[in-house]
């Protein structure tokens, strides 16, 4: 048998008045999607449990399978692990932002999309500005990065509050500094990043072309090492793991899943839709199981930007489910399942931890009759999973 799991990352989201009271969801034109719902299995799954900030890593090790109350320890683990950055027993691991700074408000968390190649030279210039022999800073994509102190646990790094820079967008920044044991280090060298980014060349360029300069790093989302059991082990077939974001390919990293780099994956609007899936396809002709993320619909939500959020579930739609879609749903030995992680409605801006729909199709899957893939279609649904951990089983070994 032969399994794909295609997230496309916030997709689920609320009704928007500018669009007749649907939401884009509904708006968009999703034939592979709707297909599904047709032909399969429609349901929804809590992706978010109580308790957790809503985020991708939380939704992410519930869909893959993993209860978060057991193995979740924070995001920065996980990124550190795509990068191949081994934490002792008491590190902490953070994710480090590259954001724009305006007085004190959060501009952009994203300092407008940086390329990789400015932002590593940018975070290679603030390891050597106020790195030490405890804290390192390491560079991955665009705006996401790494940063580690060594020992950190003795300083209660792990439990200081930290909120995520995509929450406060537009916000006070001194209202929004970490807070709890730690804090006063954290905030130490955030001060000292915006101090030494301001006059970079880097950040004068991007002044003078009008694009957000990167003059500051935001710290979140620590954690310390996790260990997780082997997809393998669980649930007994080797797979593969698609994605542009080091949180997913770190994930993918700790279960002994394949990550694959797909050239042009830029986890933003601009990303290779095709390319995915091709090596989706390709993955499985080895492998028995593929997990494709796509990061663009979460983007458009976060910025509020309705129309990309559409073009990108349909980009989605067609692009990747679509293609793999063609491939096998004439085959016997087959099944796939899409859904979001979790819903980031652009009305908002940020996630929520509201239940996501999910659709399944193939082999001994018996059709409901759903007339289309949606929030309010799912609703009708008897199929809920509480616990979001549990839908990767079922969908393996139980669905029927």
């Amino acid at each position: 048998m032969k399994y794909a799991v295609l997230v496309c990352d916030g997709m689920a989201d609320y009704p928007v008045k500018e669009i007749g009271e649907r939401t884009p969801l509904e708006a968009a034109r999703t034939p592979n999607l709707d297909f599904i719902a047709k032909h399969g299995r429609l349901g929804r799954v809590r992706t978010v449990p109580a308790g957790f900030t809503p985020g991708s890593d939380i939704a992410q090790i519930n869909i893959l399978g993993y209860d978060p109350k057991k193995y979740y320890t924070g995001r920065g683990p996980l990124e550190a692990a795509n990068l191949g950055v081994n934490l002792d027993e008491d590190d902490i691991a953070f994710r480090c932002n590259l954001i724009t700074a305006s007085g004190d408000i959060l501009r952009d968390y994203s300092a407008g999309h940086i390329s990789s190649g400015e932002a590593q030279i940018l975070i290679n210039f603030i390891d050597q500005g106020i790195g030490t022999n405890r804290i390192k800073f390491y560079s991955g994509i665009s705006y996401r990065h790494l940063m580690v102190v060594k020992r950190g646990a003795e300083e209660r790094l792990d439990k200081t509050i930290c909120k995520p820079p995509h929450d406060i967008t537009g916000k006070s920044m001194s209202r929004n500094l970490p807070k709890g044991d730690g804090a006063e280090l954290l905030i130490n060298l955030m001060e000292e990043s915006r101090r030494i980014l301001d006059k970079h060349e880097i950040n004068l360029v991007r002044l003078d072309l009008k694009e957000n300069p990167a003059n500051m790093i935001w710290l979140w989302g620590q954690g310390k090492r996790s260990n997780m059991e082997a997809f393998s082990d669980k649930y007994g077939i080797k797979g593969s793991v698609i994605s542009a974001v080091d949180l997913i390919k770190g994930l993918g990293k700790l279960l002994g899943l394949e990550v694959i780099n797909v050239a042009g994956a830029t986890g933003y609007y601009d990303t290779n839709y095709e390319g995915k899936a091709q090596a989706a396809l390709k993955a499985l002709e080895y492998n028995d199981f593929v997990f494709v993320h796509l990061e663009a619909a979460d983007e458009a939500g976060h910025n509020g930007d309705l129309r990309e959020k559409i073009t990108a579930i349909e980009r989605f739609d067609q692009l990747i489910l679509g293609k793999i879609l063609k491939e096998f749903k004439h085959k016997g030995n087959f099944r796939i399942m899409v859904l979001p992680d979790h819903a980031t409605p652009v009305s908002l801006k940020t996630h929520v931890a509201d239940p996501v729909p999910f659709g399944i199709f193939g082999q001994n899957i018996i059709a409901r009759g759903f007339s289309e893939y949606s929030e309010k279609e799912a609703l009708k649904s008897e199929l809920y999973f509480d616990k979001g951990y549990e839908l990767m089983g079922y969908f393996i070994k139980k669905a029927e």
